[in-house]
């Protein structure tokens, strides 16, 4: 993955050497907030008022961090009214791509969309626009403005903040993932899925040293074990007065993860102690949650697992895909007894 500095595109993979061989996320740079009434969020610039037909999404099928917000557009009710569109699965030289750029050195795969707005081939050309001075790196999702042509966040865990109510008079959704009583709990469950589990597998896999990843590995996996009792005692992962019998915005964070452990994490990230499957509670649990209305639409595999193991050359450098495992998410859940 690329990144722009001063305006210019560079393609240089992360470096891990000051690190040690560990793998350090960058920080999102664009967060203004869609609210309401178009008053400032608690970061950015204010003037971004919900309106229906105004933003658009640009994602990965293949990513966790996109998946994330298609999943708030499909649960809330706003396909109709925030435009999306998809990238390549495969992200190479000139970083997340549009179907139909001229140097594309992938394989189209079925999903990907062309630039709508403006024509572009690149995704870091879409940046390039918002700011011509640009510097960091090129990610998904970004929520768009069409209206004022400027990117109003590429923070992932923001933008479904503003799908989660911004709006809701707009739609007449009022399910809530982030209710008032269970806000602290959330934000607490949040930080460790985020820091083990979802970064987690990044940190395992992107390890450049033996010591690096072992820490990775061991932290990844007692963390999986902590959400595997938790579920062993409650339905989803932050309880209401002991009950646990509201899916939250904590189970949608840590879904999109474990969507691609098995088919994805366990081979070409090595994060292979133990298979989802195999854990005794967290299978039903993920089950459950895919077999929300909606949800399995948003899960496309043959486009995540073509990006990771496509687009990953420094971990398969022969960018060979396996064709399995072959997982049935559709199977009973046995969740319904607590």
């Amino acid at each position: 993955m690329g990144f722009l500095s001063d305006g210019q595109w560079h393609n240089k993979w992360y470096d891990t050497k000051a690190s040690n061989g560990k793998f350090v996320r960058d920080t999102s740079r664009f967060r203004n907030w869609v609210t309401k009434d178009g008053s400032a969020g608690p970061s950015g610039d204010s003037g971004f008022r919900a309106e229906s037909g105004r933003y658009r999404l640009y994602v990965s099928l293949a990513c966790p961090w996109a998946h994330r917000t298609l999943l708030y557009r499909q649960l809330k009710g706003l396909t109709e009214h925030i435009d999306v569109v998809v990238v390549e699965p495969h992200m190479l030289s000139n970083g997340w791509e549009f179907a139909g750029a001229p140097d594309f050195g992938g394989h189209h795969i079925a999903g990907a969309d062309r630039e709508p707005g403006y024509g572009l081939h690149y995704l870091y050309q879409l940046y390039l626009k918002s700011d011509p001075q640009a510097h960091g790196r090129v990610t998904v999702p970004v929520l768009w403005d069409k209206q004022t042509e400027t990117i109003v966040s590429n923070e992932s865990s923001e933008i479904i903040r503003m799908l989660n109510s911004a709006f809701d008079e707009i739609t007449g959704n009022t399910l809530d993932f982030y209710p008032e009583p269970l806000r602290n709990k959330i934000d607490e469950t949040n930080a460790w899925v985020y820091d083990r589990i979802n970064n987690g597998v990044y940190k395992t896999g992107f390890a450049t040293t033996q010591a690096a990843y072992e820490e990775a590995f061991a932290d990844l996996f007692d963390a999986l074990d902590m959400v595997d009792e938790i579920l062993g005692k409650q339905r989803y992962l932050v309880s209401s007065e002991g009950s646990g019998d509201q899916i939250t915005e904590a189970d949608w964070r840590l879904f999109t993860t474990l969507i691609r452990f098995d088919s994805v994490y366990v081979g070409h990230f090595k994060t292979n102690k133990r298979k989802i499957d195999e854990f005794k509670h967290i299978p039903g649990y993920l089950r459950e949650l895919y077999q929300q209305p909606g949800v399995a639409e948003t899960v496309n595999m043959e486009h995540i697992k073509q990006h990771y193991y496509f687009s990953h050359d420094t971990i398969n450098p022969t960018r060979v895909v396996p064709l399995g495992p072959d997982v049935d998410y559709t199977t009973a859940h046995g969740r319904g007894n607590f």
